[in-house]
């Protein structure tokens, strides 16, 4: 059965300096609060990984918590780039940054395979690509029962996993709904775990098309109301569109961004 703690605690036993770790979340539901107290929390040489790294990214990046990135497409979505992440790359700003870049079905194929406990997965989908000849985990594998040439990518075993949800009853056991990712495969990829849900109820409600994500699974639940802003968490908040345009004018300068870190810290 999960437990129910503090944001603080949560952060403090699930995210640990050097863990391959995924905020994991798509248009909705991404784990800001928890980012934001990593960021607190002074965690240093993280491997981030994510299948659309945005601003929840370039924040982490930004302030020194990263030193590689696993992702497969990265942006401030409807803005532009993220800056952040840019510097870092391109100056080493605050700190080196190393990419490993994948295809949005490769990393969903990733996550699956660590979710079910397998060394890896095989797909199609690099094929005419030139990103086997750029990352190191893409490999051809040959069909042993067609000849046909495939793609063979390693399961994303994770350290740990933050996501976001709706609600959590006061055995640990989680609900979401509306726009879904892969949150539940990072869940069950990782070896930690910590959702924050806007709400501890007594009893879920059954809702069409929810994930649930059974207290044995999850490794702690923090109640945090808001902590999907500026992203969104249906039927609780809506999306800040203004904040995803201002992060372009915070996120180009350096000066300007280490004012606003300031404040989350």
């Amino acid at each position: 059965m999960a437990r129910i703690v503090s944001l603080a605690e949560g952060v403090a036993q699930t995210v640990l300096d050097g863990d391959t770790v995924a905020f994991e979340g798509f248009t909705h539901l991404i784990p800001f609060a928890a980012a934001h107290e990593v960021i607190r929390q002074g965690r240093r040489d993280l491997t981030l990984v994510r299948m659309t790294p945005d601003l929840i990214y370039d924040q982490l990046i930004g302030a020194g918590c990263a030193r590689k990135l696993v992702f497969s497409w990265g942006g401030n979505p409807g803005v532009g780039s993220l800056h952040r992440f840019r510097d870092a790359v391109q100056h080493d700003w605050p700190v080196p940054l190393e990419v490993e870049e994948h295809s949005h079905a490769g990393m969903a194929n990733r996550y699956v395979a660590a979710a079910s406990g397998l060394p890896f997965a095989v797909l199609r989908g690099y094929r005419g690509t030139d990103l086997p000849a750029q990352t190191d985990t893409i490999k051809p594998i040959t069909c042993p029962f067609t000849g046909e040439v495939l793609t063979a990518v390693p399961a994303l075993r994770l350290d740990s996993a933050v996501v976001h949800a709706q609600q959590a009853d006061r055995q640990g056991n989680v609900q979401l709904w509306g726009i879904s990712g892969v949150q539940k495969e990072a869940v069950l990829a990782a070896s930690r775990s910590l959702v924050t849900v806007e709400e501890v109820v007594d009893e879920l409600q059954p809702r069409p098309g929810a994930v649930v994500l059974p207290g044995w699974a999850v490794g702690c639940v923090a109640e945090v109301p808001g902590g999907a802003h500026p992203s969104y968490a249906a039927g609780y908040s809506v999306r800040d569109n203004g904040f995803y345009q201002d992060w372009d004018e915070i996120s180009r300068d350096r000066e300007a961004f280490l004012r606003w870190l300031e404040g989350v810290r």
